[in-house]
């Protein structure tokens, strides 16, 4: 057992978009990651995400089952869980951090697979 403290983890770099494993349960990844800027329209096939807003906002845009586009503003403290099938697209006015809870394996683009924000190999730092 290992107590993780998310200041320090998060001290530890500061690219953008390329989130970070830090703890693994019952075969979900808890990840960091910072970005600021739109990321690219996604959804995934059978993984539910959760969006947890640890510094900033983060404005979550999605689409509807009939392609009406809406948006979610999620504040430091708050979270989301963006249900899987569900197009959505996170973005940042300025530098935001998010931790992340899905299933070991999901990758960040989702259903675009290999773009060039695609991290498909993480670091566990």
């Amino acid at each position: 057992m290992e107590k993780v403290r998310i200041a320090d983890k998060l001290a530890l770099f500061s690219d953008h978009f390329k989130p970070k494993i830090v703890g693994e349960l019952n075969g979900q990844h808890v990840k960091l990651v910072k970005f600021a800027e739109p990321f690219v329209w996604h959804h995934h096939e059978v993984e539910d995400e959760m969006f947890l807003v640890l510094q900033g906002r983060v404005r979550m845009d999605y689409r509807e089952a009939d392609g009406t586009e809406r948006e979610l503003w999620i504040e430091q403290g708050e979270f989301v869980i963006m249900p899987h099938g569900v197009e959505h697209r996170p973005f940042a006015e300025e530098e935001v951090s998010i931790m992340l809870f899905e299933p070991a394996g999901t990758l960040n683009t989702g259903n675009l697979g290999d773009s060039e924000l695609t991290a498909a190999v993480l670091d566990r730092i």
